[in-house]
């Protein structure tokens, strides 16, 4: 075997019986984390496809016993209004992620490029933040969009977005990792620090920037609280929310349709997931280098 094709535990380490026992406790319990993960994901989707008679039937099968009712996903597609609450939340995440560009990415520069008196003691303050619980401070959040005038708009989404200490830190720590000379070359032909920022820096940092957006996504996608709180129409909702309010929490509705809507809702970020998890473990690993 070659050297760079040997993994941790080579064809010897295999010939030992303590290897072979711990080696498929691992395989076991990785399967039992695959099989509990998947499970309420492929239950859902079986469910959506059953007729409200069977799954109301106990006691209960995971497959569909008669035929697959595939009408009840036009049927969940007309109980709500799926596209506006869809609209809304994609121009919450297009919102999040430009102020995440922006006002987080300047502000990372500015702590990894730029002169500023005690930039470590800076780094540590929006550190130190981490360890404080968001749930502390929704309510000063809150008052300040209030006393703003921001509540039931979309602006009480993206200045907060703005604001996020573990992706400035992500990327101040990517823009330590860029080679110096790159800027200063900038500098000498006259370029300013937003020129550089902007040729330089944002081009070199899309593999960042990339894994951003996929956090920034699900975060727009998943979050319901924070939009109930702030949103007062019930057509400025984002899905998570609207879910919530007219899925969730209905009474009348039959639970096949329910599960139906539920399931148009969790493959998205699944196929998102699937498609960019790259950029997740790339980038995260980029962020984490130091020049």
């Amino acid at each position: 075997m070659k050297s760079h094709e040997r993994g941790i535990l080579s064809r010897y380490d295999f010939n030992r019986l303590n290897v072979k026992l711990i080696y498929g406790f691992m395989v076991l319990i990785t399967v039992v984390m695959v099989i509990t993960m998947l499970y309420p994901i492929f239950s859902t989707l079986f469910n959506a496809v059953k007729s409200n008679q069977e799954v109301n039937s106990f006691p209960p099968h995971f497959l569909p016993q008669g035929s697959w009712h595939w009408e009840n996903f036009t049927k969940g597609w007309n109980y709500i209004p799926l596209p506006t609450f869809l609209k809304n939340t994609l121009l919450i995440f297009v919102g999040n992620m430009v102020a995440t560009v922006v006002v987080t990415g300047m502000a990372a520069y500015s702590l990894s490029r730029l002169r500023l008196p005690k930039k470590q003691l800076i780094s540590f303050f929006f550190m130190m933040t981490l360890f404080i619980p968001p749930t502390t401070y929704l309510i000063p959040n809150f008052l300040n969009l209030q006393d703003l005038g921001l509540l039931n708009s979309y602006w009480a989404f993206w200045l907060p977005a703005g604001a996020n200490a573990y992706y400035l830190l992500l990327l101040k720590s990517f823009f330590d990792s860029l080679h110096s000379e790159l800027f200063e070359a900038g500098r000498i032909d006259g370029a300013s620090e937003l020129r550089c920022f902007l040729q330089i820096a944002i081009p070199l940092s899309i593999p960042i920037f990339s894994t951003l957006a996929i956090f920034v996504f699900s975060t727009a996608w998943n979050e319901w609280f924070w939009p109930s709180m702030v949103m007062h129409s019930d057509k400025m909702y984002p899905l998570a929310t609207a879910i919530y309010k007219y899925i969730v929490n209905a009474r009348m509705l039959d639970l096949n349709i329910r599960f139906s809507i539920l399931t148009m809702i969790m493959l998205p970020p699944i196929v998102v997931f699937l498609l960019f998890q790259r950029f997740i473990i790339g980038g995260l690993h980029l962020g984490g280098v130091k020049g």
